[in-house]
């Protein structure tokens, strides 16, 4: 990136919470990883590669790590261009933390509720971005991110319900959604998410897909503080990416609740759906600690 480039995404993302790089994936780029999600979704049972749509076992929602899947998806999370940007905004020395795929199914495309990652897997301190690539064009009408600007500055919100960590945002911590905003852009681009901002999409009600790919990475001084089963299955993929690691945990002041479910979840869609609580629920994902092939 140029500097006057650098220093437009690093001020828009300390801003909202998010940054838009229009196009980093070019159309050869983005068709790879397309077929790459066909070529894992060419198996007798979706399901054991994929959470699939409640009442559909036809239909995938979500791919679990997706680069131990597929040889694509992981040069993608370290493409050069992407680590440029990511180093932009958390600084030289840069770790991989996880990744996934939503792909928001025509006519379906499970809701993700209101909630900020950092809920998830709180660190030592929020130097931890998420990489959204859109993979589709992507608008309102096939379920755009939709962030609340600034929200990010706010803290940590409860995401808490029932005595129960169910990862979203109810009640009073709850953002009006009046203040959201569409993260509208075309196939290629990524939105950096800062991982205290607001954010959650709607159901897919268009004709199209809108899959995307979601490597997310923290500064090497950006240690974990909790260790569930749905935040320490992360750890083994945890690798360095660019720079040097860290013997030192950086920590910043504040009181961040621990993610304690009621039960082990498969997904953040089971969490919030509260399929957590049933017989039914995942036995994959974040539910298990088993490596996906």
């Amino acid at each position: 990136m140029s500097a006057p480039d650098t220093a437009a995404l690093v001020k828009e993302y300390r801003e909202n919470g998010f940054a838009v790089a229009e196009r980093l994936f070019d159309p050869s780029e983005v068709a790879e990883l397309n077929t790459a999600i066909t070529e894992i979704l060419d198996v007798p049972d979706i399901g054991s590669v994929a959470e699939v749509e409640p009442g559909d076992n036809g239909m995938a929602r979500r791919i679990w790590s997706p680069t131990k899947q597929h040889s694509a998806f992981e040069r993608a999370a370290a493409h050069p261009k992407l680590l440029d940007h990511v180093e932009a905004l958390i600084g030289p020395d840069i770790l991989f933390h996880y990744s996934k795929l939503h792909l928001k199914a025509p006519q379906v495309g499970s809701v993700v509720e209101w909630h900020q990652d950092f809920g998830y897997y709180p660190h030592t301190n929020t130097d931890l971005v998420t990489a959204l690539v859109y993979l589709d064009d992507t608008t309102t009408e096939n379920s755009a991110l939709q962030a609340v600007p600034g929200s990010h500055r706010r803290g940590l919100a409860d995401h808490y319900v029932d005595g129960h960590f169910r990862g979203k945002v109810t009640g009073a911590d709850a953002p009006d959604p009046a203040l959201a905003v569409p993260i509208e852009a075309p196939a290629g681009s990524v939105v950096f998410i800062h991982c205290l901002l607001l954010h959650y999409s709607s159901p897919n009600r268009s004709d199209r897909y809108r899959r995307a790919f979601l490597p997310a990475y923290r500064a090497a001084d950006a240690y974990p503080i909790h260790f569930g089963p749905h935040a320490g299955h992360n750890e083994p993929g945890v690798k360095l990416l660019r720079g040097s690691v860290s013997d030192t945990a950086r920590v910043e002041a504040g009181a961040w609740r621990l993610p304690l479910a009621e039960r082990p979840f498969g997904s953040l869609f089971q969490l919030q759906e509260g399929a957590n609580k049933t017989a039914t629920a995942a036995t994959t994902g974040y539910a298990t600690l088993e490596e996906t092939k």
